[in-house]
């Protein structure tokens, strides 16, 4: 294989993390439904997703800083797709944790609150959007 995938081979190699990701994610969810089934509790499946994305990412992180990185394909498979079909949280964790580390901690705040205020807006407004629709 060459140093450079293709397009098509780079997306279908996230395609395939990703559903792996994607099936872990819906399997977890699954299983505290089964076991915690709790409603009105919270949202343990999602918060554990979340912590262990995030986990998985700095040890996947850390693992290609200190063993000079990995094939493309690697890190498209593990850190783009199955990450990131786990759980895109794990990627906002490494870019907060990349603007704090270049000494942009006021940035990373920003990011943060952006990032939640505005998907929660974002999130909002698209029902209230179907809402009308109706």
């Amino acid at each position: 294989m060459s140093a450079t995938l293709s397009p098509f081979m780079a997306t279908s190699i996230v395609a395939l993390g990703g559903a792996v990701g994607a099936a872990g994610r819906y399997q977890l969810g699954r299983g505290f439904a089964h076991f915690v089934g709790v409603p009105g509790t919270l949202p343990w499946a999602t918060l554990t997703a979340n912590v262990l994305g995030s986990l998985a990412m700095g040890v996947l992180f850390g693992w290609l800083a200190r063993h000079g990185g990995a094939s493309e394909s690697t890190r498209l498979l593990l850190g783009v797709g199955l990450l990131g079909g786990f759980t895109t949280f794990s990627a906002f964790s490494l870019e907060m944790l990349q603007l704090i580390e270049r000494g942009q901690a006021g940035l990373a705040i920003g990011y943060a609150l952006i990032s939640v205020l505005a998907g929660v807006a974002a999130l909002y407004a698209g029902l209230i959007i179907m809402r009308g629709a109706a």
